[in-house]
């Protein structure tokens, strides 16, 4: 398997069922990681390639919605397939709604699960690929200085340059100077560049 091969979680009680979605995720071409319990997947390391969990509701220590709650904070690129033999509509509202990509009733054909645990690697990959975008934005900015700091925060609030070097007491040929810096340190490419980067950091004047 390479670095870049997608990782399937499954927690899951029944040794019969653990086994039987190993293989039908093996076969699918992701790596399948198998888990008898909830507190045994909590003390696996969260996967640095896209992922997904496909989670039984009725386990025997912590159950599958509680660790929805915390997989939610904790490792928010993880999409969760709930799968279970004894769902009911209240249960089944309450994992959408705390965002589950799908909750499947047993049995299930292997093709729909397989669909769903395709749809859910995508949503993984799109997670991380913001995630690694967000990481380089705030290194990017990271490397200004404060002046720098201060020019860009009026800039992208829409102040010209010449009302930029009013508020800062600066003047607007230094103002320029800055700005451009600011350009190329953030590789921003034009001004609304610039704008939409500074909402992704959520920067405001």
């Amino acid at each position: 398997m390479s670095d870049e091969t997608p990782v399937v979680f499954v927690v899951d009680d029944d040794v019969s069922v653990r086994e039987s979605l190993e293989l039908l995720i093996r076969s699918a071409g992701w790596q399948p990681n198998t888990f008898e319990s909830a507190q045994e997947f909590l003390s696996c390391p969260r996967a640095l390639v896209p992922n997904c969990l496909v989670l039984d509701v009725n386990l025997p220590d912590l159950s599958g919605l509680d660790l929805q709650r915390f997989v939610s904070v904790e490792r928010t690129d993880m999409p969760i397939i709930f799968v279970t033999g004894y769902g009911d509509v209240p249960m089944t509202v309450k994992a959408m709604k705390a965002g589950a990509v799908e909750f499947l009733m047993k049995p299930f054909s292997d093709e729909v699960l397989l669909t769903a645990i395709g749809q859910a690697l995508d949503r993984s990959r799109n997670l991380l690929a913001q995630d690694s975008e967000i990481h380089a934005l705030r290194d990017r900015y990271a490397s200004l200085s404060r002046r720098e700091h201060e020019v860009m925060t009026l800039v992208v609030s829409g102040l010209l340059n010449k009302q930029v070097g009013f508020e800062l007491g600066i003047s607007e040929i230094t103002v320029k100077a800055h700005r451009g810096q600011v350009m190329r340190k953030m590789k921003a490419r034009s001004l609304p560049d610039l704008v939409n980067m500074a909402a992704k950091l959520s920067i405001a004047h």
